[in-house]
């Protein structure tokens, strides 16, 4: 069975294409996703039956300043590949996001029954994805809503003391990914850390140098506050 990755040269992907080393992993030029016939072409010269689905646009401020754009890769591109899997035993991951939920109540951790209601643009787009996902026949699909951080440096100078997450590190939720791919896992489930911190703390567990800000400095789209996941599912 031919399974495709995309977004294989991402922090998840390629995190991923370690564990799986015998995916196909085709760059943007030789697979752009958001061209449905390119995409039918690929996976029936390849005999792609399973795709991991990691690539999308997720700059929050890139997609809610080129909207279209955001729409063309993170919606229609993960609904062409869904419609280029027309075999009843192919299976689609795909990968979404925390930022699904609004975030608004700090202490709480959203599970898979959780209502979501994005804040941006970008977090509209992944939801918009799930929806395409969901309603697909006749493969099999699972929805992975995650969040994670890459080790080392922090990429930026600040972070927020007041935006909290249960990250994981790329390579241990590739590992998660992994093991739901293996057992073909369907349906909706969350995926994240047992750790609740701000981002600045998370941060300054490899990075000394990073500084502690607030979102009260912050202008640009809203964002969601608390990323906590929980977990209703027992695998």
């Amino acid at each position: 069975m031919s399974l495709l990755i995309t977004g294989a040269s991402g922090k998840l992907g390629s995190q991923l294409v370690k564990l799986l080393p015998e995916a196909l992993t085709p760059s943007h030029n030789e697979l752009n996703f958001t061209h449905q016939k390119e995409v039918q072409r690929y996976i029936q010269e390849n005999g792609v039956e399973s795709i991991i689905h990691c690539g999308a646009l997720t700059s929050v401020r890139h997609c809610e300043a080129n909207k279209r754009e955001a729409y063309r890769v993170n919606v229609l591109g993960t609904k062409n590949l869904l419609d280029g899997l027309s075999l009843s035993r192919a299976y689609f991951l795909y990968v979404s996001t925390a930022c699904v939920f609004p975030g608004d109540e700090l202490e709480k951790y959203y599970t898979e029954s959780d209502l979501p209601h994005p804040k941006n643009y970008y977090a509209l787009t992944k939801l918009l994805g799930e929806f395409y996902v969901t309603n697909t026949q006749p493969i099999s699909t699972l929805i992975v809503r995650t969040n994670f951080i890459e080790h080392g440096k922090w990429p930026y100078s600040h972070a927020f003391g007041d935006r909290f997450a249960n990250y994981l590190y790329s390579d241990q939720c590739a590992e998660r990914i992994f093991n739901l791919y293996e057992k073909r896992v369907k349906g909706l489930i969350h995926v994240a850390g047992d750790v609740r911190r701000s981002m600045y703390e998370w941060a300054k567990l490899e990075d000394p140098d990073v500084r502690n800000t607030s979102l009260y400095f912050y202008r640009g789209p809203p964002l969601t506050v608390n990323m906590c996941l929980g977990t209703e599912r027992i695998l």
